[in-house]
C-alpha cells in the first residue's frame, strides 16, 4: 500500500464549482462560496473534496480547455482564494483535489498560440502538427492538429508508441520530453501552495494512438511521474478518470473510477435510458421492474478489485458531471434509498457527486452551457459517443426556499444554469429539518461505514447470488473475522433468495423490509419492495 493508505477510510466528495455556492452574486459559484459551506460538507463525513477545473479557460468546455495551468480562472477568484478555501478544508480535516487536464489546451493558450504563430519551427513540438503548412496569419484549422474529446483542444505531444508517419515524434523525442517536464512543473506549483492532488482528466490517453503499445508507453509515462512524486511530494494523491482501475493503480494512482466507459458494468447497474448516457445494453439492474442482470458488473468489479488489493482504491461515484444523476426519469425516494445502501458498501471509497446527498434531480430541459452537448464527440479514450444533455447534471445547488435556491444573489437571468424548476425540489434546509429525509440517511450511511471496517475498502467482498438469480442482491463484506450480509431489493417486486451461509444472523445495523431466517448453513431472506438490510453475521 502506498503512503496515502488512509483514503481506505475517506469519503470524497466532487464540487462542480460553477453550480455549488456563489459569494459574490455574479450568478457563478466560486471558492469563497465553497469555504461558506465546508461545515455542510465536514457535517456530512466527508474527507476529500474533488474540484472540476478551475484554471484559467476560455470554457468552450467548462474548464477542461485550459489556456493557462498556472492561473486561477477568475470567476472563481484568485490564488488568495484557493490558499483561504485549502486553508479552511485542512482545518476541518478535509483534503483539495484539483481537476487536472494533462493531455491537452485551448486554442489561446499562449503554448498554442506560439507555435501557431511559427509552425515550422523545430520548437514547434508540444503540440502535434499534422500539418504545418496553414497560413500563420489565418492559423490553424480542425485537421491541422491532433485534438482530444472537441477539436478545439490541441492535444500535447506526449509522442507515438510507435511513430508511422513523419509528423508523430516517439515518446522520448524533445516535444514529449518538454510536457513531461511541464507536467512536473505544473503539479509542484500547486502541490507547493497546499493542494493534496490531483483528479487527472483523460489519464489513460496520453500517449498516441489508442491502441496496446501505447497503452503501455501511457502506464510507463504515469509511472514515472509516481516516482517523481513519492521522491518529492510522498503525501500527494493522483485520482485517475481512467475507469479501468487494474491499469491506472499499475500506473501509480492511488484510486481510479469505475464509470461509463473502458470497464463495463457501471451502466448495467444505474442508467435507466434517460439521461446524459441512456443505457442501450437493456434494463438496469436498479430497475423498479426488476428485469436487469447483476452478472456485468459482478464480473467486471471482481477483476477490478482483486486485481488492485494492496495497491490502490476502486470508486464506484454517486453520479458524475458527465453522466446523468442517480434520480432520474421516474426513480424514486425508495430507490434511491436502496442505491445509496449499495453505494456506502462497496469495497472502495465512495464518492458523492454534489446534491446527491438531497436527491436533486437530473434536470431534462436544462439548456446546453459550455460544452455540454456530446451528440458523435469522438473521445480518444471511449470512441464515439453518442449522449445527452451534460447540463442536466450540473444544475445549482439547491440550499434553502430563498431567491435562486440559496445558491446565488444574482438575477435568474445572470445564473450559470437555472435552478430546477420543480417545485418539489429537495433542499438542505428542508431536509434539515425533516429526521427522515435522504440527507440524514446519507450521514447515517456514512457514520456506519466509518464505524465498521469490514463495510469499508479493506474488507473483501463476495456476491453471493447464484448465476441464475440476479434479485435480491446479497453480498458479504469481512475484514479481522468480522462479517456482514447486505441484501438489497432495488425492484417493486417482492423477491426471496437462499444461500449457503456458514453462522447466524447477530446484529442488525439497518433493516428495511427485509426478514431473515433459516440457519444450520442455509439462510434465507424474503424481500419486500425497495429494501434493504446490513446484518453481522455470527460463526456458530
Amino acid at each position: 500500500m502506498r503512503s496515502n493508505s488512509w483514503l481506505k477510510d475517506a469519503i470524497i466528495y466532487q464540487v462542480y464549482p460553477q453550480t455549488f455556492q456563489d459569494s459574490n452574486g455574479d450568478g457563478i459559484g466560486d471558492f469563497q462560496g465553497l469555504v461558506r459551506r465546508l461545515d455542510y460538507i465536514q457535517e456530512l463525513g466527508v474527507d476529500v473534496i474533488w474540484l472540476n477545473p478551475c484554471f484559467d479557460s476560455p470554457f468552450g468546455d467548462a474548464g477542461y480547455d485550459i489556456r493557462d495551468f498556472y492561473k486561477i480562472a477568475p470567476r472563481y477568484g484568485d490564488e488568495a482564494d484557493l490558499s483561504d478555501l485549502v486553508e479552511a478544508a485542512h482545518a476541518r480535516g478535509i483534503k483539495v483535489i484539483l481537476d487536472l487536464v494533462a493531455g491537452h489546451t485551448s486554442m489561446d493558450n499562449p503554448w498554442f498560440l506560439e507555435e501557431a504563430a511559427n509552425p515550422k519551427s523545430p520548437e514547434a513540438n508540444r503540440y502535434i502538427w499534422k500539418n504545418r503548412d496553414f497560413d500563420p496569419k489565418l492559423g490553424p484549422k480542425k485537421g491541422d492538429f491532433v485534438s482530444n474529446f472537441f477539436w478545439y483542444q490541441p492535444a500535447l505531444n506526449f509522442g507515438y508508441a510507435v511513430p508511422t508517419e513523419a509528423w508523430q515524434d516517439s515518446v522520448d523525442a524533445p516535444g514529449p520530453q518538454k510536457n513531461r517536464a511541464e507536467l512536473r512543473r505544473i503539479m509542484a506549483y500547486w502541490f507547493d501552495r497546499g493542494c493534496d492532488g490531483f483528479r487527472v482528466d483523460m489519464a489513460g490517453a496520453m500517449v498516441k494512438p489508442s491502441d496496446p503499445q501505447a497503452l503501455a508507453e501511457t502506464i510507463r509515462l504515469w509511472q514515472e511521474m509516481r516516482v517523481w512524486i513519492d521522491a518529492t511530494y510522498p503525501d500527494k494523491l493522483l485520482f485517475a478518470e481512467w475507469s479501468h482501475p487494474v491499469q491506472a493503480i499499475n500506473a501509480g494512482f492511488d484510486l481510479d473510477f469505475i464509470m461509463h466507459f473502458n470497464v463495463p458494468g457501471y451502466p448495467s447497474l444505474f442508467f435507466n435510458g434517460v439521461g446524459a448516457i441512456p443505457n442501450k445494453e437493456g434494463p438496469c439492474y436498479f430497475d423498479r421492474e426488476g428485469r436487469g442482470s447483476l452478472e456485468v458488473f459482478r464480473k467486471a468489479y471482481s477483476e477490478q478489485l482483486d486485481g488492485t488489493r494492496g495497491q490502490g482504491f476502486v470508486s464506484l461515484p454517486v453520479a458524475n458531471h458527465d453522466f446523468q444523476r442517480l434520480r432520474c426519469g421516474a426513480r424514486s425516494w425508495d430507490e434511491l434509498r436502496c442505491a445509496w445502501v449499495f453505494f456506502m458498501t462497496q469495497a472502495g471509497p465512495p464518492t458523492i457527486y454534489y446534491g446527491e446527498e438531497i436527491g436533486m434531480r437530473y434536470v431534462e430541459d436544462a439548456p446546453a452551457k459550455e460544452g455540454s452537448t456530446l451528440q458523435g464527440i469522438t473521445a480518444a479514450n471511449a470512441g464515439t459517443l453518442d449522449l445527452g444533455e451534460r447540463a442536466g447534471t450540473r444544475t445549482p445547488m439547491q440550499w434553502d426556499d430563498s431567491d435562486n435556491a440559496g445558491f446565488s444573489t444574482a438575477s435568474e437571468s445572470e445564473l450559470y444554469l437555472p435552478i430546477d424548476s420543480d417545485p418539489e425540489r429537495p433542499t438542505v434546509a428542508k431536509q434539515e429539518a425533516d429526521p427522515n429525509s435522504l440527507l440524514h440517511f446519507v450521514r447515517e450511511l456514512v457514520r456506519l461505514r466509518k464505524s465498521h471496517p469490514a463495510l469499508g475498502s479493506e474488507g473483501s467482498y463476495t456476491i453471493l447470488n447464484p448465476v441464475e438469480q440476479s434479485y435480491p442482491m446479497v453480498y458479504m463484506r469481512e475484514l479481522n473475522g468480522l462479517r456482514y450480509l447486505i441484501a438489497l431489493n432495488p425492484s417493486a417486486v417482492r423477491q426471496s433468495i437462499s444461500l449457503a451461509v456458514d453462522g447466524s444472523l447477530g446484529e442488525f445495523l439497518l433493516n428495511q423490509g427485509c426478514q431473515w431466517a433459516g440457519g444450520q448453513g442455509m439462510l434465507r431472506v424474503d424481500v419486500e419492495r425497495f429494501s434493504y438490510s446490513i446484518v453481522e453475521v455470527q460463526t456458530e
